[in-house]
């Protein structure tokens, strides 16, 4: 079964595969299983996978919809991961929290529509992976500032490489 935790926002979960099966060959994981998340998650149906390869310092996000969950986990390397409240109809509005999500701890991060999330690469390359239940949209997304100052979101980095797209987000609550 894998081990569920809520976090401080709520609808946002931290979870852990059950068992990680490790060998002189190397390790095998159960990274997801429909059966078992419907038994911690009901009414997500992921439609989409998704992958991105960055190297160390890259900040891609804050980004996020009105309809989309997303499962979130870095199959290699290490991130620092961002996920912020946008729901204008919730008294969490604008509260974020951070992970750490490694190829060594397995983690992932439940993230719900209406939250944005962004990571940092930690490592020197990193594999961020995520499922989504909504085809991509681009004309639905919103981006915040990854230096938003009223979020006060710490990252451990001072200068991170960023897209242009990122550097130019405005947030604004649509």
């Amino acid at each position: 079964m894998f081990k569920v935790e809520k976090t401080k926002l709520d609808g946002v979960l931290l979870i852990t595969p059950p068992t990680i099966h490790e060998d002189y060959r190397g390790q095998y994981i159960e990274t997801y299983n429909e059966e078992l998340y419907h038994i911690a998650v009901t009414g997500v149906k992921f439609v989409q996978d998704d992958i991105s390869v960055s190297r160390k310092n890259v900040l891609r996000g804050i980004h996020g919809d009105a309809e989309t969950w997303k499962l979130v986990s870095c199959l290699y390397g290490c991130i620092w991961l961002v996920v912020v409240n946008w729901d204008p109809l919730s008294p969490q509005l604008e509260q974020w929290a951070a992970f750490t999500l490694s190829d060594r701890n397995h983690q992932q991060v439940l993230v719900p529509p209406q939250f944005g999330n962004g990571h940092l690469v930690m490592s020197d390359i990193a594999m961020f992976s995520y499922k989504q239940s909504a085809y991509y949209n681009p004309k639905g997304q919103f981006t915040i500032r990854w230096d938003d100052a009223r979020l006060k979101i710490w990252w451990p980095v001072s200068s991170p490489i960023i897209s242009q797209r990122d550097a130019s987000g405005g947030a604004v609550h649509e």
